[in-house]
């Protein structure tokens, strides 16, 4: 399966903002962007020619990276959301959020998208007591995702939750930590997603 193996944090220096990909050091001073805010390579510094079709790009490329999907993928979500009742952006997002690695990452079980991946693919995580080794499969309302008995004691797992202490999850998703389970209580709503994307630019970017 092909995924993404290079610096993760150049991802983020080419899209100028944080995009929290390595989890808990993007809040520290050393986060490369922090030091280098500018995008990666020769040319990083130069004068960047703005174009209707580069902010179109960008935004998509900036939503492919945080969710942490190559381009087959995010164009088959796109696609799959177009032929969707409802407003394309919208839905494409909602597909996005309810990917497995994602809801495990918004529940507080791992600390970054790729960890969540990572638990996910390591057969970790249960969906209604079934082991789920997908990635993108696509949680349901009414879902409990679970850590398995046997996975309960990763070092991964209980310092992110330590790290969260306080922090609850988006309200389309509930918690228990003690059962280090969650439960998906609704299709997450536009207003609930509060990743930094303009989704009716990846649209236009689509559609041409």
């Amino acid at each position: 399966m092909a995924r993404y193996t290079e610096g993760v944090c150049r991802l983020c220096r080419r899209e100028r903002m944080k995009l929290f990909l390595k989890g808990p050091k993007c809040d520290t001073m050393k986060c490369p962007i922090e030091r280098k805010p500018y995008p990666p390579g020769e040319h990083g510094r130069g004068r960047i020619r703005e174009s209707e079709y580069m902010l179109q790009l960008r935004e998509k490329q900036k939503a492919r990276r945080i969710y942490g999907v190559l381009e087959r993928q995010f164009r088959h979500f796109f696609t799959k959301a177009s032929e969707t009742r409802g407003v394309t952006g919208d839905v494409l997002l909602q597909m996005l959020e309810r990917r497995l690695d994602n809801v495990v990452y918004r529940l507080g079980l791992a600390p970054s998208h790729m960890a969540g991946r990572q638990l996910v693919r390591h057969g970790h995580i249960q969906v209604n007591g079934r082991k789920v080794d997908i990635p993108s499969f696509q949680v349901k309302a009414g879902d409990e995702v679970k850590v398995r008995d046997k996975s309960k004691k990763l070092a991964m797992v209980l310092t992110t939750l330590e790290s969260r202490k306080g922090q609850e999850p988006p309200e389309w998703l509930s918690l228990d930590t003690a059962a280090l389970a969650g439960r998906v209580l609704s299709i997450p709503t536009r207003g609930s997603i509060t990743v930094p994307i303009n989704e009716q630019l990846i649209v236009e970017f689509y559609s041409k």
